[in-house]
């Protein structure tokens, strides 16, 4: 049988995400595939780099975590297609993963995945969602 966690332990364990992380992290946007875990080396083109709020999640609830405040590059930094994300304090990768644009069901949505160089570019989407329902 598989662990079952109780919402409350759930909503405990991302809030502990977002603290473990720290404030004001930084959210890459880059082509191609996400590399193969956190710990390895970025991959692709960084496209867009953006600065999140110091609370950049809303507290969780239900078992998930949506982001909080605005989430936006006023100028992207290269052309191409956004494809994967990485949240970074100072060098550390802590979460990474597909970006989409809204509505096709990547880990993070943005307004218009396909950028040129100095577009604005916004997330539209990001929720976490603890597992152990």
């Amino acid at each position: 049988m598989a662990f079952q966690f109780s919402t409350a332990v759930r909503n405990a364990a991302l809030d502990a995400m977002e603290t473990a992380i720290g404030a004001s992290p930084v959210l890459e946007l880059r082509t191609g595939a996400p590399p193969a875990s956190c710990a390895a080396a970025d991959t692709g083109t960084l496209l867009a780099s953006m600065a999140l709020p110091a609370d950049f999640m809303a507290a969780a609830s239900g078992g998930s975590k949506a982001l909080s405040g605005t989430w936006q590059d006023m100028a992207a930094d290269a052309a191409g297609t956004a494809a994967h994300f990485r949240i970074k304090q100072g060098a550390t990768c802590h979460v990474q993963g597909t970006v989409t644009a809204t509505g096709g069901g990547g880990d993070m949505t943005i307004d218009n995945p396909v950028l040129a160089l100095g577009q604005q570019v916004s997330v539209t989407a990001f929720t976490l969602t603890a597992g152990g329902a």
